[in-house]
């Protein structure tokens, strides 16, 4: 993982320092920029270190301020005992990923809005734009997801993802993750480990807004932003329902089967 060039600025710099300790201290961060917050068992496992050698870089990376302890989120039933700590990285850390150019981007959404008039024109101004440059982005990808499977869309678009550094993965998701137990059929968790524009995005939530209407309209269903990075969770996740109900069973319910446009921006309470 290579610092960005040309700043100079030693707060990025100095994590990625070319040594050995530093060398293997750069894959920890990278991997949890790849999979997300991640325990010390988890990075041991990914990455064929002791927890012990783990732990070590990850209070480095915590004292250089790259990464961050967390509550692991645990969904469905949780065991006995305490749950073990997650590490995310934080803004500085994710600086170091080739996130430049982050004032001229905002400083160009600011004088979009301001040509419109400001205010409600503003707001429709900059959302115009951000339809119009991910629909740009992502109607490359549309070819190869009509011609995968419904059931494998998720992950081709993932993967899609990934190929424009959003690092992104597909999983299934349990049948209580976007609504009440019993009643949701469950689904798959799109998941965004990396936002190119998580900066910008803080103040412009049109964004995120933006790339969940497209991504309802790739896979042919709605969906709903759980979660992002520019609101301070450490992964972007988006709900893409399953099949809906056998006949003869509760209708689904959850507000994970409606579109969610409204709260792609924002981080649930």
């Amino acid at each position: 993982m290579a610092a960005r060039s040309g700043t100079g600025d030693a707060r990025t710099s100095a994590p990625f320092a070319p040594d050995e300790h530093h060398g293997t201290r750069n894959r920890v961060a990278r991997s949890i920029l790849d999979h997300g917050p991640s325990t010390a068992a988890e990075l041991a496992q990914r990455l064929e270190l002791t927890q012990a050698a783990v732990r070590r870089h990850l209070d480095a990376l915590v004292a250089e301020g790259v990464v961050e302890p967390r509550e692991n989120r645990v969904h469905g039933t949780r065991g006995r005992g305490r749950p073990a700590r997650a590490f995310a990285l934080t803004d500085r850390g994710r600086g170091a990923f080739d996130q430049a150019y982050d004032q001229l981007a905002v400083d160009a959404m600011r004088w979009i809005a301001q040509a419109a008039g400001g205010g409600e024109k503003g707001r429709a101004a900059v959302a115009d734009f951000a339809r119009a440059r991910v629909a740009a982005q992502t109607e490359r990808y549309r070819a190869e997801l009509e011609r995968a499977a419904p059931e494998d869309r998720a992950r081709v678009l993932a993967e899609a993802l990934s190929r424009d550094g959003y690092a992104a993965t597909a999983r299934s998701a349990p049948a209580s993750a976007g609504g009440a137990p019993g009643r949701n059929p469950g689904g798959e968790q799109l998941c965004q480990h990396h936002c190119p524009v998580a900066h910008v995005a803080e103040q412009f939530p049109q964004l995120c807004e933006a790339e969940t209407e497209v991504f309802s309209r790739l896979l042919g269903t709605h969906v709903q932003r759980l979660a992002t990075i520019a609101h301070g969770d450490g992964v972007c996740t988006t709900f893409i329902p399953g099949k809906a109900p056998a006949s003869g069973t509760a209708p689904t319910t959850s507000k994970t089967t409606a579109a969610s446009a409204s709260t792609a921006g924002r981080n649930p309470a």
